[in-house]
C-alpha cells in the first residue's frame, strides 16, 4: 500500500485535514468530531500547549498566552504596515525577530511564525494518523493564491518543524475548484470567490477532461474575517471610549473578551437581524465601580461597518476578470469559499455582481482540504490524478536605472515557464552588472518584494549600449524561480536560484523541528502516564469496593490472609506508581490487579449466593407458615393480611434475583413481621 499523502487546509481561523480513501477525498474529523480545528494555540501557565477548541475556550482568561490568525503576519517584516497595524489589536505579544521578522512572545518564551503554524500542522498530522492508524509524513499544504514566495516558504518551514514533508503547495482557490470538480463529467469556467478568516483570493478557472486551468488570479493577503470582527470590535471601543473616556484595547483581557462577542455578534447576525453584546463587569474604574458594555447591534449597522471591505472583494474581482481577458456572462458557476462567505451582504453583493446565484454544492469550510487531498492522491495514484495548470501571481522582473521595475514574466502566466529581456549597459566600460530579482506590481521596484541578487563579471569594456546582457527568467510547477545572466556576444553567464526565505536560518528550523519532536514526545509520555494513572485508578476503586465485601469473611482463614496479604501488595505496587509518576509501574500492575478484582470477585458472588439461598430458603418457611394461619382461619382480616404478605414475599424474590443482600436483609425483617400479624390476628 502506498504510503499516503494527507491534505491539509491551514487557515487563519480554522485548519482541515482530509484524505482520499477508495477514491473519495473525506474530512478526518479531529477527537472532539469536529470537522475543522481552530488554528489557535496557546501556552497555560504549566507550560503545556493548548490546540485548537481547548484553546479557544480559555482565551478570554489568558489573552497574553493564546495566539490566532498567526497566518496574517506569517512571512512579514517586522516593519511592514500590515505588522504595525496588527500591533494595535493583538492581545498576544509581537516582538521583532532577528532577521527583521516578526516573532511572538509566550510566556517568557519566544515562537516564530512559522513555528506557531508548525504546531497546528503538528495537530492535523496526530488527528489522520489517529484515523488512519499509522505514521503520516507527506502532505500537501494550500496556501492564499495571493501569498508571495517569502509566504510560501515561511508555510514549508511549517511544515519542516512538524515533522512534514511537504510534497507540494497549491492555491486554495485552485484547490477548492479540484473539488468542486473531482469525478465529474464536465467542461465548467467557474469563479473561486475565497473569503476566509485573514486572505481574500478571486481565481477564474477552466475545468474539462481532467485539466483545472488557471486563468487569472488575485487577492488581498489581509483582507478576511478578522478584519470583519476589527470592525465591530471598534465599533465597541469607541463608543465605550466616547461614553466613559476608558479605552478598553489597554486591558488586554477586555479586549479578548470584547474580540470573542464580536465574533460571536457577526457569526449571529448572518441568521437574525440584530443581536445584544452584553458584555458585564468588561473594566473597572479604580474606585471599587465596575462598568458595563451593553450595546445592540443590528445587521443594517454591521452591513454599515464592513460595506467597504465587501466593495473591495469585489473591485478585485472586477479586476480578475480583466485579467482573465473574459465578461461575467461568459462564467458557469461561482464558487464560495471560507467561513466569511456565509455573511449575507456578501452572498448578495457576489450575486448582484456576477449575475449568479453561488454553488451550493461545496462545504465552504472543507472543500480546500479535501481539495488538497485530492492532488496528494494523484502523486501517488494516476486513477486520481489530474493536470492543475497553476499561475504565478505577481509580476518577477528586475530593477533597472532610474529604481524603476521591469517586468520579465507579468503575473497569470501559466507555469512552468521562461521569459527572457535584452538589457544593455549604462555607463562607458562598465565591466560589471548587478541585476536584483523583484516580484511584485509596483512600478517602483523598492516598493516590491526583494527575491535575490547577484553580479554578472567581465563584460568587455565598451562605450555604453554597446553590450547587450540578456536576463532570463524560469519558474519550475513548484515555483522555483531561477534567474540567469548572458553576455550575448561572449556568452559569459551567471545565474541564480531564488530560494525565498521565511526569515529562518536552516540551523533554527532544524532546532525548532527537534524541539517539536521532543515536546510531542514528552506529551505523549505524558498522556499515556494519565490513561494508564485513570486505568489503574479506576481498578482500584472497583477492588476496594469489593473489599469491603470480602475482606471480614476473607480473614477468617489461613487462604484468605495470604491472599489478602498478596491483593494489599498489589495495591501498594500500584500508589507506589502513582507516588512516582512510574509509567512502567503502572503498566506492569494492571494486570495482577484486573486478576486481583477477578479473584474477588468470585468470592463475593459465593457469598451472595449463599446469602441469596438462605434468604430464599427463610422466604420459602415464612410464606408456608402464613398460608398454614390463612388455612385455619381463612376469614376477612386474615386474608387481607395474607395479601399484604404476598406483597412483601414478592419484594423478597426480585431481592435475591438482584443479589441485593440489604434489601433481602430488610424484607426479611418484613415477612417475619406479616407472619406475626397472622398469628396474632
Amino acid at each position: 500500500m502506498a504510503e499516503p499523502i494527507i491534505g491539509i487546509d491551514l487557515g487563519t481561523t480554522n485548519s482541515c485535514v482530509a484524505i482520499v480513501e477508495d477514491g473519495v477525498p473525506k474530512v478526518i474529523p479531529n477527537r472532539a468530531g469536529y470537522q475543522t480545528t481552530p488554528s489557535i494555540v496557546a501556552v497555560a501557565e504549566s507550560g503545556r500547549r493548548l490546540i485548537g477548541h481547548i484553546a479557544k475556550r480559555q482565551m478570554i482568561t489568558n489573552p497574553e498566552g493564546t495566539v490566532y490568525a498567526s497566518k496574517r503576519l506569517i512571512g512579514r517584516k517586522w516593519n511592514s504596515p500590515v505588522v504595525q497595524a496588527a500591533l494595535e489589536t493583538c492581545t498576544f505579544r509581537l516582538i521583532e525577530g532577528p532577521h527583521q521578522d516578526v516573532r511572538i512572545l509566550l510566556r517568557e518564551t519566544v515562537y516564530s511564525l512559522p513555528e506557531i503554524s508548525s504546531i497546528v500542522l503538528g495537530e492535523m498530522k496526530l488527528i489522520a494518523e489517529q484515523y488512519l492508524e499509522r505514521e503520516v509524513a507527506k502532505c500537501v499544504i494550500t496556501v492564499p493564491a495571493y501569498f508571495n514566495d517569502g509566504q510560501r516558504q515561511a508555510t514549508k518551514d511549517a511544515g519542516r518543524i512538524a515533522g512534514l514533508d511537504v510534497v507540494r503547495i497549491i492555491n486554495e482557490p485552485t484547490a477548492a475548484a479540484l473539488a468542486y470538480g473531482f469525478g465529474r463529467n464536465m467542461e465548467r469556467r467557474v469563479a473561486v470567490f475565497d473569503l476566509g478568516g485573514g486572505t481574500f483570493d478571486i481565481s477564474i478557472l477552466e475545468i474539462g477532461n481532467g485539466v483545472f486551468e488557471v486563468m487569472a488570479t488575485a487577492g488581498d493577503t489581509f483582507l478576511g474575517g478578522e478584519d470583519f470582527d476589527n470592525r465591530i470590535i471598534e465599533w465597541l471601543v469607541f463608543g465605550f471610549l466616547k461614553e466613559h473616556g476608558i479605552d478598553l484595547r489597554k486591558d488586554r483581557m477586555a479586549l479578548q473578551r470584547i474580540r470573542d462577542a464580536s465574533e460571536k455578534a457577526k457569526i449571529e447576525l448572518s441568521s437574525l437581524a440584530k443581536t445584544e453584546i452584553s458584555l458585564p463587569f468588561i473594566i473597572s474604574t479604580g474606585q471599587n465601580e465596575a462598568l458595563h458594555l451593553q450595546r445592540t447591534l443590528t445587521r443594517e449597522k454591521f452591513e454599515d461597518l464592513v460595506i467597504d471591505l465587501c466593495e473591495r472583494c469585489i473591485q478585485i474581482c472586477d479586476k480578475t476578470l480583466k485579467d482573465a481577458g473574459i465578461q461575467k456572462n461568459e462564467l458557469d458557476d461561482v464558487i464560495l469559499v471560507g467561513g466569511q462567505t456565509r455573511t449575507p451582504k456578501i452572498q448578495e453583493m457576489v450575486k448582484e455582481f456576477f449575475g449568479l446565484a453561488p454553488a451550493r454544492s461545496v462545504n465552504p469550510d472543507e472543500v480546500v482540504a479535501l481539495g488538497a487531498s485530492i492532488q496528494g492522491a494523484g502523486l501517488v495514484d494516476e486513477r486520481t490524478s489530474v493536470l492543475l495548470l497553476d499561475v504565478t501571481p505577481h509580476d518577477l522582473g528586475i530593477m533597472i536605472v532610474g529604481g524603476f521595475f521591469q517586468k520579465i514574466i507579468e503575473k497569470n502566466t501559466t507555469v512552468p515557464t521562461s521569459a527572457g529581456h535584452v538589457f544593455t549597459t549604462v555607463r562607458d566600460n562598465q565591466d560589471k552588472v548587478r541585476i536584483m530579482v523583484f516580484q511584485g506590481e509596483s512600478q517602483r521596484a523598492e516598493d516590491n518584494e526583494l527575491l535575490g541578487e547577484f553580479i554578472l563579471e567581465g563584460l568587455r569594456k565598451r562605450p555604453r549600449g554597446e553590450v547587450e546582457i540578456e536576463v532570463i527568467f524560469e519558474i519550475s510547477a513548484d515555483g522555483i524561480v531561477s534567474v540567469s545572466a548572458i553576455d550575448k556576444e561572449t556568452h559569459q553567464q551567471q545565474s541564480i536560484t531564488v530560494t525565498a526565505t521565511s526569515g529562518l536560518t536552516e540551523e533554527e528550523i532544524r532546532k525548532m523541528k527537534q524541539e517539536a519532536q521532543d515536546y510531542a514526545l514528552g506529551v505523549k509520555q505524558s498522556d499515556a502516564y494519565e490513561k494508564a494513572k485513570a486505568e489503574v485508578d479506576a481498578l482500584l476503586r472497583d477492588v476496594d469496593g469489593v473489599m469491603a465485601k470480602v475482606r471480614e469473611f476473607m480473614e477468617k482463614s489461613d487462604f484468605g490472609q495470604e491472599a489478602l496479604s498478596k491483593v494489599d501488595a498489589t495495591i501498594a505496587r500500584a500508589r507506589e506508581g502513582f507516588d512516582n509518576r512510574n509509567l512502567d509501574t503502572l503498566n506492569n500492575v494492571k494486570a495482577p490487579l484486573e486478576r486481583t478484582l477477578r479473584m474477588l470477585r468470585g468470592v463475593a458472588e459465593k457469598l451472595d449466593s449463599e446469602r441469596g439461598g438462605s434468604g430464599s430458603r427463610d422466604a420459602e418457611t415464612l410464606h408456608r407458615e402464613a398460608n398454614q394461619l390463612l388455612a385455619e382461619k381463612g376469614d376477612r382480616l386474615h386474608r387481607e393480611a395474607f395479601q399484604r404478605h404476598n406483597r412483601v414475599l414478592k419484594r423478597m424474590k426480585e431481592a435475591i434475583d438482584s443479589k441485593d443482600n440489604q434489601a433481602m436483609t430488610r424484607l426479611r425483617s418484613e415477612l417475619e413481621a406479616s407472619v406475626r400479624e397472622l398469628r396474632d390476628l
